[in-house]
């Protein structure tokens, strides 16, 4: 029998039209004592108006760095059954597909060794569960490890990359968001599994520039998929979207940032070279409009979610790469981002922070890479002449010259 809680505050929680995680967490109660008792603490919580959880210092499994999230109750005597309420993060299958076997034997796994609780997904994108003690962390990452899944990244290491739906359902990607996940799961094992950084790394991969992942806000290093060829344009499937009542003028040509397009009422033209690809025209007019080859993807860095210095996205560094199997090139680069984080970056300073404080220029110098325009986040913001220490010894037009 699990011990009962009266929760009327929580009961407020489950008013209204949206669905209340109080409600989940009462259903996990009437068989799980943990989930029982997290009632408990919780309405204390909010009757006291202050947290009764505490962090007990790093807690994982053998061989890992990383994965479990610590957590323990401040109030062990009173809610025994949350003394400890660790949550482990699980390395979710690119996509996020699953099948139902696989959803059955996390929650066959999470009844016989935890709360019965789950998050489906972290905002890093781990499959979250909620709620284990220290001595069942070994159990469940041999379970675990046994079906063919592993513990996901904490702390300050790479966090467990992740991507949209990509090719599997999507006709707008451009890159196989799938594979390039999957490799570089993959490829950087160490600085998944046992922190080493700064801070975290978050990789975040999407199959064109409307962005399922929001990657664009929340990864250190965005990958989206691009194209080089021109937008192709089908003149009759434009009409008929006029016909449905589409203002071509409003929603498409004022709304362009490169100012390329242009309608007459009965032709609509574009002039390739002024596109930013920023994909608008595309996304409002499926069908009608789409993008031709070459495709690849534009690498971006330095998003993040506030802490020191408010939220940033991330911009542009490399506007076209080749996303060709086993992506050497991506991962030879992002060996060196991380060489000069580790040696320069100060404790919890994600790798945007670093470049605002040392400039994009040394940022550049270590990437092996030419500043371009596509790299201006802002007009006059960003300085295009690099000038070093030799360069003053020159004659002045020999600083100009290579």
């Amino acid at each position: 029998m699990t011990k009962k809680y009266d929760t009327p505050l929580l009961d407020e929680l489950e008013k209204g039209p949206f669905p209340s995680f109080v409600t989940e967490i009462k259903k996990a109660a009437e068989k799980n004592p943990m989930a029982a008792d997290l009632l408990g603490q919780l309405e204390k919580s909010y009757r006291d108006k202050m947290t009764y959880w505490k962090h007990g210092g790093i807690v994982t499994v053998r061989g890992y760095g990383g994965g479990v999230i610590g957590r323990y109750s401040q109030l062990p005597e009173q809610f025994p059954n949350v003394a400890h309420f660790h949550t482990c993060r699980i390395n979710q299958p690119a996509g996020l597909f699953y099948t139902s076997a696989a959803i059955r034997f996390f929650c066959d796994l999470w009844d016989r060794f935890g709360s019965g609780l789950t998050n489906m997904h972290g905002s890093t994108g781990d499959t979250v569960l909620l709620g284990t003690t220290t001595n069942n962390l070994e159990p469940i990452a041999t379970v675990l490890s046994l079906n063919g899944f592993d513990i996901g990244g904490s702390g300050s290491a790479l966090r467990t990359p992740s991507c949209c739906v990509g090719p599997a359902r999507c006709e707008w990607a451009m890159i196989d968001t799938l594979d390039i996940t999957y490799e570089i799961t993959q490829e950087f094992q160490d600085e998944l599994h046992r922190p080493q950084f700064p801070y975290k790394f978050k990789f975040k991969i999407v199959g064109c520039p409307i962005d399922c992942n929001a990657a664009i806000a929340r990864a250190d290093c965005s990958i989206i998929g691009t194209w080089k060829g021109p937008i192709e344009i089908d003149q009759d499937k434009v009409k008929d979207y006029v016909k449905k009542g589409v203002n071509i003028q409003e929603e498409i040509v004022n709304m362009c940032p490169g100012k390329c397009i242009s309608w007459d009422g009965n032709t609509l033209k574009i002039n390739n070279e002024d596109c930013r690809h920023c994909f608008h025209c595309i996304a409002k007019l499926p069908g009608a409009l789409k993008p031709t080859p070459p495709f690849g993807a534009m690498i971006l860095i330095g998003a993040k979610a506030p802490f020191v210095i408010g939220a940033t996205l991330s911009w542009v560094i490399i506007p076209f790469m080749e996303m060709k199997p086993p992506y050497d090139e991506l991962k030879e680069l992002t060996r060196k981002w991380w060489d000069w984080w580790n040696e320069y970056g100060k404790n919890r300073e994600r790798i945007g922070e670093l470049i605002l404080r040392r400039g994009m220029r040394e940022f550049l110098e270590i990437s092996g890479l030419e500043p371009i325009p596509e790299m201006v986040k802002e007009p006059r913001n960003d300085p295009f002449f690099f000038w070093k220490e030799e360069d003053l010894e020159k004659k002045p037009w020999e600083a100009w010259t290579k």
